[in-house]
């Protein structure tokens, strides 16, 4: 005779592989559109409106290509290099970069997690075993270069693993001041489901990892306010001041033979 509780039954059949159902699934949602709309007092200015419509040039990036010969000379030093893409950002979207540093003869390698869809303790934790295994299989330290919220990753990722980074490259990253001093913070909340300023494990980002770092930021950043991205003294080791947008870090000559530039030195 079968005597399971249908309310039980009913809750197994609507419920999702995760074991939510339709209410927490609600719950989820509301949740996540409730941070996005959140009322901040904060008096961090993002970057203005008319610099982010600047953004929008990437979509012509593919054609420029065409007529764009970017200059690589040969690596005095070939490294190990680690890129980690900005948020919502796959690693083919650094593919244009990486290309280039293979060109140079570093040995390039993506961060093995696909699209960034922000901090999680799981996700971090596959991190630093990526790291493990490049240092381990490379025989030698890794340089990290880290795009956007990818450097706030390269940053942490130092500071808990210094034997294992040589040096921490940050383009465009929001490490210093208020975490929403950008265009992003919104997004960030609703697709993470947890405040800009509280992620699930314990990080300082302003504070400087125990390696050689540099960051590279832009007064045309549409994304990410300069003072963010350029940090303080104490915070990193230099900052360095390119011209190209947010997106322009992963494609730019200029971004690209900066950080060629910087691979060359620790």
């Amino acid at each position: 005779m079968d005597v399971t509780d249908p309310s039980q039954t009913d809750e197994r059949q609507t419920s999702d592989e995760s074991g939510a159902g339709p209410k927490e699934r609600y719950i989820s949602v509301a949740h996540r559109i409730r941070l996005a709309r959140e009322v901040v007092e904060d008096d961090a200015p993002s970057p203005p409106l008319s610099k982010m419509l600047r953004e929008l040039g990437h979509f012509l990036e593919p054609a420029r290509r065409l007529i764009r010969n970017v200059e690589v000379r040969r690596a005095t030093h070939p490294r190990m290099v680690m890129l980690l893409p900005g948020f919502g950002a796959h690693p083919l979207r650094m593919r244009y970069m990486a290309q280039h540093l293979e060109r140079a003869g570093h040995t390039v390698k993506r961060w093995g997690q696909g699209f960034n869809m922000g901090f999680a303790p799981e996700r971090f934790e596959k991190l630093e075993e990526r790291l493990v295994d490049l240092h381990e299989r490379g025989q030698g330290k890794v340089f990290l270069v880290g795009w956007s919220l990818g450097g706030i990753f390269a940053r942490e990722l130092a500071k808990r693993h210094p034997d294992k980074v040589a040096k921490v490259i940050t383009m465009g990253s929001p490490f210093s001041g208020s975490p929403r001093a950008n265009n992003a913070w919104r997004a960030y909340q609703m697709v993470t489901g947890h405040r800009v300023d509280s992620p699930p494990i314990d990080t300082v980002p302003a504070e400087k990892p125990p390696v050689p770092t540099v960051a590279l930021f832009s007064p045309n950043d549409g994304i990410v306010a300069v003072e963010s991205a350029a940090g303080l003294d104490g915070e990193r080791d230099r900052a360095v001041a390119l011209t190209c947008t947010h997106m322009g870090f992963t494609y730019s000559g200029e971004a690209i033979r900066t950080v060629l530039r910087e691979l060359e030195t620790l």
